[in-house]
């Protein structure tokens, strides 16, 4: 069973997200929320597999209530719902800790798909999509002066998770990384895993993000 709250300013909205995901028997709503306050204090008290959050609410918006739920440090994944166009917004929400982005206007199957994957750790946004989003974020970091081999984080990475993470910051699926790495897509999967537990990162994202903080990963140029 999967357990959702569902935090929107708008009733119908929620309303709408709540008739969809109690359709599916494996979902259950455990609450609802109408502003980022609200959603903080209900996922302490809830603490569902996954948050529905809105981005654009009024008091503490729904980026400010991501940051906040992923700095308590519980079990619950936000699954942002955004406009997606490429904003500030997106970007803010990436470097809070969103698991994933969908747009409101997704699909039934699409959000249903989304929660799920969040709900197992994995990230929502199809790797091209993330890396295009982080194009356009990354142009906004200062440049690294220090090493990325001096950074702790990369400290306990074998060379082979190395070059799986550099693969992941490239927007690399597990297959494509498989294929040119000439291994078996399971063995890329476990890599993965590991990864994530030595960087300290939540979900495939939250790495890609650490590869680009880390000047592992660079923007396309066109």
């Amino acid at each position: 069973m999967i357990t959702v709250l569902i935090v929107d300013d708008q009733n119908l909205q929620r309303y709408g997200f709540r008739v969809l995901l109690e359709s599916v028997p494996e979902m259950e709503v455990v609450g609802e929320a109408a502003h980022g306050a609200e959603a903080v204090r209900k996922t302490a008290e809830l603490r569902p597999d996954v948050v529905l959050m809105d981005v654009r609410m009024p008091g503490m918006d729904g980026i400010e209530a991501t940051r906040r739920i992923v700095a308590a440090g519980g079990r619950s994944r936000v699954l942002v719902l955004t406009t997606f166009d490429l904003d500030e917004y997106a970007h803010a929400a990436l470097r809070a800790g969103a698991s994933g982005f969908l747009l409101k206007e997704a699909r039934p199957e699409e959000l249903l798909a989304g929660i799920r994957a969040v709900a197992i750790g994995d990230a929502v946004v199809a790797p091209a999509l993330t890396r295009r989003l982080l194009d356009e974020f990354a142009h906004h970091l200062p440049l690294r002066r220090k090493d990325p081999a001096e950074d702790p984080r990369l400290a306990s990475l074998t060379n082979r998770e190395r070059e799986i993470l550099v693969a992941m910051g490239k927007g690399w699926t597990n297959g494509e990384i498989a294929a040119r790495l000439v291994v078996a897509e399971s063995t890329v999967k476990s890599h993965v895993g590991r990864v994530l537990a030595k960087i300290g990162a939540r979900d495939r994202i939250q790495a890609v993000i650490i590869a680009y903080d880390l000047g592992l990963a660079r923007p396309q140029v066109d």
